[in-house]
């Protein structure tokens, strides 16, 4: 199985940055974890708000805890919410369920990682992440399953 390197999420990161302002997005945070859910790489814009760390973690944190992109946990969240609500509660409320946290997927197409990203709506936040994925040569997985 292939490893994010540090390298590769640097690279992540700065591009999905880079994307965002080539957008015009409001400042954003972008968390890059390895495939064991560990921060490689974080990095906060400037004006980027208090809680957009927290945000980013846990979308990143969800998709890779579940194997699907957060926005695919936010479709099976609104089918299944009582599910939702257990999954909240056993996971100390780690997990955010809406677009912008992407599944990274090595050269033989196993997860090597997630990315996170919050600041603009969820739907711009997933577009630089999927972006940044691309930028390092690695494929974003936003499938809803």
């Amino acid at each position: 199985m292939a490893e994010l390197t540090l390298a590769a999420a640097d690279t992540i990161a700065a591009a999905t940055l880079a994307d965002g302002r080539s957008r015009g997005a409001q400042p954003l945070t972008v968390v890059v974890l390895d495939a064991g859910g560990h921060v490689v790489v974080a990095k906060r814009e400037d004006g980027s708000g208090i809680a957009r760390f927290e945000i980013a973690n846990g979308k990143a944190w969800g998709a890779l805890g579940m194997g699907i992109s957060s926005r695919g946990l936010g479709v099976r969240a609104a089918k299944m919410p009582a599910f939702f609500t257990a999954v909240a509660a056993a996971t100390d409320g780690r997990l955010v369920p809406v677009p912008g946290g992407v599944l990274i997927r090595g050269a033989a197409g196993d997860i090597i990682g997630a990315v996170g990203v919050s600041g603009d709506l969820s739907d711009v936040d997933e577009l630089c992440a999927v972006a940044g994925i691309a930028a390092a040569g690695l494929t974003a997985d936003i499938e809803e399953r």
